[in-house]
């Protein structure tokens, strides 16, 4: 009888446990599915950004995350009803923030160019230039007076990306040296110092970091390294909140919000962003 209500007990154990087994499966969800009810539920957008890539994104004296990108990202919370969550991140492990999920988007002149196929991106809404920044006194006026010269960049950026393209080898090889820093405020102190020769940069920060010293001290060479565009990269396939991000900008852009706040960061040249990207 003893074992007949063993084997029972058994046979009734198993089911429960098959049955559980089967529910989890149930509930399981695929990336897509998972993202789809998440972005239903929104409460929060967390945007990952530069903290030191002014005057998209970087802290203020107050101590504060300010900077064109995040008074986007603002505006598009606001409207949304989210409440924004700036994160900021190294730049050189940014696909491993957005892949595990500690960030919704890379948001901060991130290049579209050459990235084309590794995120889901937003419409441009910037367009930008990498260009090499010297001291106005240096006697440097053209790239081939960077001969022999050290050359600074930050790591894992668009212009290390454009010095390291096929079509500036040449140009690349004639530096004494390409540095590469963390970030542009490290870079420029060095140029500032004479530590090194060059910068190269994109055209935004450089016109903000040389806005920000004495007036006249340094120059854009007339030449620029390259062309790109920047948007708002999210994790591959995830559309559905790109789709509500974006059609956020394009209300901005229609009720005219959109180039005021690019007024106000000194960038209502370089944007790109219209009605007509829809």
């Amino acid at each position: 009888m003893k074992k007949l209500l063993a084997l029972l007990l058994c046979t009734a154990m198993t089911a429960f446990m098959l049955t559980g087994c089967g529910d989890g499966a149930q509930d399981a969800k695929s990336p897509a599915e998972a993202v789809s009810r998440e972005d239903g539920d929104r409460t929060t957008f967390t945007v990952g950004f530069d903290a030191e890539f002014p005057p998209y994104g970087y802290m203020d004296d107050n101590g504060e995350y300010v900077g064109f990108d995040l008074s986007l990202a603002q505006e598009v919370c606001d409207r949304n009803g989210w409440e924004l969550v700036k994160q900021p991140i190294n730049w050189d492990t940014k696909d491993m923030e957005l892949s595990s999920g500690a960030i919704d988007c890379i948001w901060n002149g991130f290049t579209i160019n050459g990235r084309e196929d590794s995120y889901t991106w937003s419409v441009p809404y910037v367009d930008n230039s990498q260009v090499f920044v010297v001291a106005a006194d240096a006697g440097i006026a053209s790239q081939a007076d960077l001969a022999g010269k050290v050359v600074a960049v930050q790591a894992d950026s668009s212009a290390l990306a454009a010095l390291n393209n096929e079509e500036n080898t040449a140009l690349t090889e004639s530096f004494a040296s390409l540095n590469q820093f963390a970030d542009y405020n490290t870079a420029f102190m060095d140029l500032e110092a004479g530590a090194v020769d060059a910068v190269a940069m994109d055209i935004g920060v450089a016109n903000y970091q040389m806005e920000s010293r004495e007036a006249g001290k340094f120059v854009i060479l007339d030449e620029y390294l390259s062309t790109e565009q920047y948007g708002v990269g999210f994790l591959l396939g995830n559309e559905s909140l790109r789709d509500q991000v974006q059609n956020t900008l394009f209300e901005m852009v229609e009720d005219g919000t959109f180039a005021k706040i690019a007024e106000e960061w000194g960038l209502s040249d370089v944007v790109c962003l219209t009605a007509d990207a829809e």
